[in-house]
């Protein structure tokens, strides 16, 4: 047990400035004293999700234990649930957008989170359950960066008990999530299942180190992926042109590629499972124009062409912020001007629009720049281009 300071500290990625993400249950208090035993002095923040009582004074005692080490700490509340879907999908992306908010207000470069071992075994039962193929099986990242902030997950090659001992071995106290042991959730299900799973010698250990080696497959596969994108797709003022060349790859590559696809023009935090890919896959064999997640396929004189699907773009915002998760405008913009779809209404002021050519679909769902009902400028349209333009935020390959 005493090397695990050394371990953790090198699965710490190099950063400026460290915060962790603190809640005071096992983990994540293992998580703050392994940083302070490697001589670190993060900031620490924990989120109280508002859902129990006792959550105020877990907090307290985090800040209490944070400030007995010479450690600054912050709360954070959340107050967003309306008690609909998904808690625990809903808690974790507020806690992450939450935590990235404080950590960039905080000028804060790199997050840790408290993840270990168990929770990749855990994750990888209710994958498995699902139906997940690779990417889903696959081990979590150990580093990512999302929202202006590189997050880290340093305790995965570590499991609780470990942790817990460590901690015992330290004086150190925690306290427990009466909420781990509700088997309404899926992941405290898993729990309980991967206890009657050791005896057959599936242990977190063993389940991680499959996940890893998925992890490995997932690699090959993306690196097979991102060349026969590079192949077959071509980007087109904000709408993809597909080779049919693709068709001649394995199905797993097209499925990714379309994946790519998908994400880049309707940019979100998941795309579809394979199983919908898979039947979008089906229907463009057979020639049939189709829709999945905001992105439409249709067939043209160009070939196959993904574009955005205007009914599911994002509603108009301030002309100056980044619109439909990947659109944004240079040049000098009127005050009280916002960017959003082009639409019916502002193809109607475009004369010029085919001479753009590009499809109907593909401009109505493309970036205009509009002051009340004006159409000021839509770029892709060949409306006022020289007055404003509007460049995807991210290249597609």
């Amino acid at each position: 047990m005493s090397d695990l300071p050394a371990r953790f500290l090198a699965s710490l990625a190099p950063s400026t400035s460290l915060g962790l993400a603190v809640s005071g249950g096992g983990d994540s208090m293992a998580l703050l004293h392994l940083a302070v035993a490697c001589g670190l002095r993060p900031a620490v923040v924990t989120v109280n999700h508002g859902l129990r009582a006792e959550a105020a004074s877990e907090a307290a005692d985090v800040a209490v234990v944070a400030a007995a080490l010479g450690l600054s700490h912050e709360t954070l509340l959340w107050q967003g649930w309306d008690h609909s879907g998904n808690l625990q999908d809903a808690a974790r992306k507020a806690r992450r957008r939450l935590i990235a908010a404080w950590a960039l207000q905080n000028n804060i470069a790199s997050v840790a989170l408290g993840h270990t071992q168990n929770d990749v075994a855990e994750t990888f039962l209710m994958r498995l359950q699902r139906g997940a193929g690779v990417d889903g099986l696959a081990t979590m990242a150990d580093h990512w960066s999302e929202g202006g902030v590189l997050w880290q997950r340093p305790l995965l090659g570590f499991t609780r008990n470990n942790l817990r001992f460590w901690l015992q071995a330290q004086g150190k106290t925690w306290v427990e999530d009466p909420s781990n042991d509700n088997p309404r959730f899926d992941r405290v299900r898993a729990r309980k299942a991967l206890a009657h799973l050791q005896p057959l010698g599936l242990t977190p250990t063993h389940l991680a180190q499959v996940a890893n080696h998925l992890a490995e497959a997932r690699t090959a596969l993306d690196t097979l992926a991102d060349q026969w994108a590079k192949d077959t797709l071509r980007e087109e003022a904000g709408t993809v042109l597909i080779d049919p060349a693709l068709w001649t790859a394995p199905a797993e590559t097209q499925r990714r590629v379309l994946q790519r696809v998908i994400l880049w023009i309707a940019p979100a935090s998941y795309g579809p499972r394979g199983s919908q890919l898979g039947q979008l896959l089906a229907r463009l064999a057979d020639g049939q124009a189709s829709t999945l997640a905001g992105v439409r396929f249709i067939q043209g004189r160009g070939g196959l062409r993904a574009l955005r699907e205007v009914k599911a773009a994002a509603p108009r915002s301030s002309a100056d912020h980044i619109w439909d998760g990947r659109w944004q405008v240079a040049g000098k913009l009127p005050q009280g001007a916002e960017l959003g779809a082009l639409n019916a209404a502002g193809l109607a002021q475009c004369p010029a629009w085919r001479s753009a050519g590009l499809p109907r679909a593909a401009l109505l769902a493309s970036p205009a720049v509009w002051l009340g009902d004006r159409l000021i400028a839509a770029p892709l349209a060949g409306f006022q281009t020289d007055f404003i333009r509007a460049l995807p935020l991210h290249p597609l390959l």
